[in-house]
Parts: structure tokens; sequence; C-alpha cells
């Protein structure tokens, strides 16, 4: 955005909560508490009285609040652990939300196979056991073939023909359908669709989730593979496996799933982790060209790990598989190495 009308927003947000509380602008103390990818922010307001609110500033002429704002108040009516909305102006692009604090989940791990990492993912795995199970997908948009083709579009427009002029692998089409297909396979649930642990805070020893708005109604496994395959841990294959296990074992008790066998539900699984590599790949690329943000292509390599660990577990794949080891990565991290990033690989 540019200066100046981040300038102009943040003296209309000042307003705008000095307006609601009644109180003189002057006498706010309003500060930064976050930026996103998207185009919204987000501020922290300390009331004379010390009471701190969140203040969202989402530009309605680039991000549209209405699906964060429904979606709060049906998850706060089904007993989900959701921020408190405290006042909505849709029009500006405002709204006041509970302060959940300074400590995304992230902030708890240590290596990934530290004990108390590994106890933090199981309880946001029981988080998302409550989600799917509470939340109706009914209403959401649908994760359907258009939205998951799209996203995989991503990966071959702006990472393959913008960013590093590499021509599409002969075995794509056949992949992105497959891809699809298999993700259409499975039981439709409540997606919150980056179940990672930036969008899971720590209040009070609990787990919260923010970041919502794009929730849809998709595969069962999408946001197990947000979790497992996030942006802060790289876990082994065996622990990857017994989570997936147990997972698919609850989601069969309360009917979620259908009895299916296990290797039948781990090929889903690491289907969408494909599907899911390669589309945030896409996005970040997007995020520094079209969008000029920064720090994204650093973090590539990491869910270029991701992408690998999920083809070494399909054999069908393994003509791209072999691609992606011997063109794309080479490529890739040359291309890194030649604007000058640095990466490292997360243990």
């Amino acid at each position: 955005m540019p200066e100046a009308d981040t300038t102009s927003r943040h003296a209309a947000l000042l307003a705008w909560a000095a307006e609601r509380h009644g109180i003189a602008p002057a006498a706010l103390d309003l500060r930064l508490a976050a930026d996103d990818a998207s185009f919204r922010r987000y501020f922290r307001l300390v009331l004379p009285d010390g009471t701190q609110r969140i203040l969202m500033d989402a530009p309605p002429d680039k991000e549209d609040s209405a699906p964060f704002v429904a979606i709060a108040r049906r998850w706060a009516d089904a007993g989900l652990p959701v921020p408190d909305l405290y006042a909505v102006d849709l029009d500006a692009g405002f709204l006041e939300l509970e302060d959940l604090g300074d400590t995304p989940l992230q902030h708890c791990f240590e290596t990934s196979e530290a004990p108390i990492t590994q106890a933090w993912h199981d309880r946001a795995l029981a988080l998302l056991d409550m989600l799917q199970n509470r939340a109706d997908p009914a209403g959401l948009p649908a994760y359907d073939a258009s939205l998951l083709g799209r996203e995989l579009d991503l990966f071959t427009t702006w990472s393959l023909e913008r960013w590093l002029a590499l021509p599409t692998p002969p075995s794509w089409p056949a992949l992105r359908q497959s891809l699809i297909d298999t993700a259409l396979a499975q039981p439709v649930v409540t997606v919150h669709r980056d179940f990672d642990a930036m969008n899971l805070m720590v209040v009070d020893d609990e787990l919260r989730l923010i970041d919502f708005q794009d929730a849809v109604a998709g595969p069962l496994s999408y946001d197990l593979i947000s979790l497992l395959h996030g942006r802060y841990c790289r876990f082994s294959a065996s622990r990857r496996h017994a989570w997936i296990e147990a997972f698919r074992q609850r989601a069969v008790a309360d009917g979620r799933l259908d009895s299916i066998e296990p290797q039948s539900f781990h090929h889903w699984v690491a289907c969408m982790a494909v599907q899911r590599a390669l589309k945030v790949i896409g996005i970040f690329c997007r995020l520094t060209l079209r969008d000029s943000r920064q720090g994204y292509l650093a973090r590539i390599p990491h869910f270029l790990d991701h992408l690998e660990d999920a083809l070494a577990e399909l054999d069908e794949l393994a003509d791209f598989r072999h691609w992606v080891a011997d063109t794309l990565r080479p490529a890739l991290l040359a291309k890194l190495a030649a604007q000058g990033i640095t990466w490292e690989h997360v243990a």
C-alpha cells in the first residue's frame, strides 16, 4: 500500500476508535501489532484504563472482511475458540477484536523433534478435531476443482514461468488432474485453509484460532497437512505417519470419515501435501513479484523439502519427483543464490 494511503488509513482508524470509545484521538495509544500476507494490518489499541484491543485495518477495496465476521460469529456460536468481536464497520474496513496477546504457537517450539514441539502439535491436532466436528461447512465456499486448479496454476505461472523461466514438465497435466481428483474424493469438512502455527495463538496455555476468513468446505486432510507440513517444522516420516494414522482413527471413530484402509488414507494425505506445497511455492513467488513483499523467497526451500517428502511416498509420481530433484531444485537454489538470498533448512 502506498505510504500516503497507509498514513490516511491510520488517521481514519484512530478517529474511528476514538469516536467509538468517546475518547480524544490524542488519548489513544495505537501501535502496529502485525502485518500479514494480504493487505490487512493489525494494531494494538490501549485505552486509558489499560484495556487492550486489536484493531484490524482491511481496506475494503482490497479485502472483504464480511467472511471473517460471519465465520467468527458462527464458530463462536459453535463453541470454537475464536476472538471476540467488539465492533465491525465493513464499509470502512475496520474491526475491533479481542486482544489475544503476542504468542503465536511457533514461539513455543524448539526443534522439530523436541518433546515440547510435538506436544504442542498434539494439542493443535485436538483443536483440529474440534473444528471439523463442530463447524458446519454449509455456507462456506466450495474447495472445488476450479479452486484447486487455480491454486496449482500459481506454481506454473508464478514460480516456473515468471520467476525461474522454466518450462512446465511433461507430466504436469496428468499430475494436476490427479491431485484435484484425489482431493475431491475426500470427505468434505470445514477447512481453515491456513491451519499453521502462526494462526494458532497461545492464550493462558490454550490455543485460539485466528486468520480464518478464507475458510472453505473441502478435503478432510487439508488442514492436517497445513500443520504437519507447516512453515516452522519438518518432521520425520515416522512421526508424521504416526500423527496421520491417529488422526484417521479418530476421524473414523467420530464419523468424519468412513472406514478406510490406512494405506489409502495416507495416499490422500501425501497427494494433499503435494498440492499444498506447490500452491505455497507459487504464492510466495507471487507475493514477491506482484506485490513486492520481502522475505518470502527465502522460505521456498523449506516448502520444497515438504514437497519432496510428500513425493517420496507416491510411487506413481516418480517422473515428477525426478524432475523436482534434477531440474526444479537446482534451478531454484541457483536463482536464490544469484539474488543473494540465504535460507536455512528447518531442523
